[in-house]
């Protein structure tokens, strides 16, 4: 059993649906087992301005449904730096902060494990809409991004089909198309484009817009991953080589936000309940996975191993949007 009195909590990087249910089930979680948490306001920039707030069951009190993050968010360039690192280690020496737990991506979990190696216990959890850890098949925030881009495509739909265009719609993925692939098959996309295949052209992307209109389909979707980008001009060419009237749509950062779906509520509550478990039992510097289907944990150094060389790509998933559209 661990000695563990104090836990600092903080979101970094960008912000995701879920992060404050997590937020609910650490804190509770924590003060269950007579843990203080303090909560560390602007993620890692928080750290160093040494913005802490007390969290007791009140400060967290119905936030499970609610978007965004009450703690707020940053990047943070001083975590980039050996002197930034030393010093927000220190930091939380000085204020008696046990363990900390870590709310975020790639970049928020690689900056904690800088801290675990200045000793500092280290509890990571993934909050990212872009499902895209190689050490998860679940980050916190995906499912909602994915039913904001499905819904806003869905509208898209209406009035393309009224007015028989082709719609381009940009969605957010810089380094990975899962959400461009989840929300292409949802809406029945003729082609996505993803920074994982590159070997699909603009005349390929033509070529399907006139195949499907010659096959009687009113209407075009092409839905476009952030790292790929390139939408309007895209949606110029179509129209310019086709005589179809195109439209870009870039969905943009509505994806982050909204009310988290129940998914991510409960996963966030089994994550962030987890996370305060293992630092209770004595287990530290790990990174809380859902891995077939189930909660569980693994080393925080492995997981960021595993992270460069990258998350598995899904080509079957990916074929799925062409095997379907016409």
């Amino acid at each position: 059993m661990t000695s563990i009195k104090k836990i600092g909590l903080l979101t970094s990087g960008g912000d995701a649906p879920g992060m404050n249910a997590v937020i609910r089930a650490v804190t509770r979680t924590a003060l269950m087992n007579n843990i203080e948490v303090t909560g560390i306001v602007n993620g890692y920039a928080g750290l160093f301005s040494k913005e802490f707030i007390n969290l007791n069951a009140l400060a967290v009190s119905n936030i499970e449904g609610t978007g965004g993050t009450i703690l707020r968010s940053s990047r943070c360039k001083e975590m980039m730096t050996d002197e930034g690192r030393d010093k927000a280690a220190n930091i939380c020496k000085e204020y008696g902060i046990d363990a900390l737990v870590v709310i975020g991506g790639d970049g928020s979990l690689t900056g904690a494990q800088t801290l675990a190696e200045r000793g500092i216990s280290i509890m990571g959890i993934p909050g990212t809409i872009d499902l895209d850890l190689a050490c998860s098949e679940y980050t916190i925030g995906f499912d909602t991004a994915l039913k904001t881009a499905s819904d806003a495509i869905s509208c898209l739909i209406d009035t393309s089909n009224s007015h028989e265009r082709c719609s381009v719609v940009e969605v957010m993925g810089r380094n990975c198309g899962s959400i461009a692939i989840w929300s292409a098959i949802a809406s029945g996309a003729d082609i996505a484009l993803v920074p994982e295949v590159n070997d699909i052209t603009t005349e390929d992307v033509i070529k399907k817009v006139k195949h499907t209109r010659e096959k009687g389909k009113k209407f075009s979707l092409i839905v476009v991953a952030e790292g790929v980008g390139g939408s309007v001009k895209l949606a110029k060419d179509i129209e310019e080589n086709t005589g179809i009237e195109s439209r870009a749509t870039v969905l943009g950062h509505i994806q982050r936000g909204g009310h988290p779906t129940v998914l991510d509520r409960v996963y966030a509550a089994i994550m962030g309940n987890k996370a305060v478990q293992l630092l209770i039992n004595g287990e530290t510097n790990k990174i809380i996975t859902v891995q077939n289907g189930k909660c569980s944990s693994i080393d925080l150094e492995e997981g960021l191993k595993l992270q460069k060389t990258k998350k598995k790509f899904d080509k079957d998933l990916y074929d799925v949007i062409n095997t379907l559209s016409i």
